[in-house]
């Protein structure tokens, strides 16, 4: 699989919905994570990211403008027993609570399946970090077998990271009525060891439309300690 450049990705593709992106810096000594949601309709573009003890949590920007809170109103972002846990939608805390049962990632997304916002069919998109002990993450794919939502097909990625080298699964192949849904592997990106040139090149890139809210974590693996940052659109950050 071809390596590429984030910003490059992005920069093609209007509309890749809702990204995970995890990865090792090129010096091997911190975790680089990024999520990122967009919206194409109000109900969707109504939302904001804010810090919790354990995550993040979305939150509409505008409660009187709320619609159906349903498919928008999660935690992607939550940590447990030296796990960080990263999705697009309740099925974190799905996940949260499998792991706090002494359960797996897999066994927790066997219980779920693709989104049910007929025609699109979104497809849940997850990734777990461990971080005990040696260094690796996992992400996953939960997407719907036909046009029709017959079935759901679900994938899992094991990675054993690499210096310089991440993972960007997204929602969305591109923008369409319905949407078409990503497929294939996750992407391969290339990471450097500036954190901020990593969020700087994922926030700018995405579509200025679309885009609305992004997380990303700098985590060193050897003490745990972390750097965020948050963009809101609807708040000018």
């Amino acid at each position: 699989m071809k390596t590429l450049q984030i910003e490059e990705i992005l920069k093609n593709n209007s509309y890749p919905g809702r990204g995970i992106i995890v990865g090792l810096d090129k010096s091997g000594e911190n975790a680089f994570i990024a999520y990122f949601i967009m919206g194409r309709s109000e109900n969707s573009r109504n939302r904001i990211f804010s810090k919790t003890d354990d995550g993040i949590i979305i939150y509409p920007f505008d409660e009187s403008k709320v619609e159906d809170p349903s498919l928008i109103i999660y935690s992607p972002v939550r940590e447990i027993n030296n796990k960080l846990i990263v999705t697009n939608g309740d099925q974190t805390d799905t996940v949260y609570d499998f792991i706090k049962d002494g359960k797996s990632f897999e066994d927790a997304l066997l219980t779920r399946e693709f989104e049910p916002d007929r025609p699109n069919f979104t497809p849940r998109i997850s990734a777990i970090l461990h971080l005990d002990g040696e260094f690796n993450y996992q992400m996953s794919i939960l997407k719907s077998s036909d046009e029709i939502g017959s079935g759901c097909n679900r994938f899992t990625y094991n990675y054993a990271p690499v210096k310089g080298l991440g993972h960007f699964i997204h929602t969305y192949a591109g923008d369409g009525n319905p949407i078409p849904s990503f497929y294939g592997e996750p992407e391969k990106i290339f990471l450097g060891d500036d954190f901020e040139a990593f969020y700087t090149g994922i926030w700018n890139s995405l579509n200025q439309n679309n885009k609305v809210s992004m997380y990303a974590v700098k985590l060193n693996l050897k003490d745990k300690t972390q750097i965020t940052k948050i963009y809101n659109k609807n708040k000018g950050e």
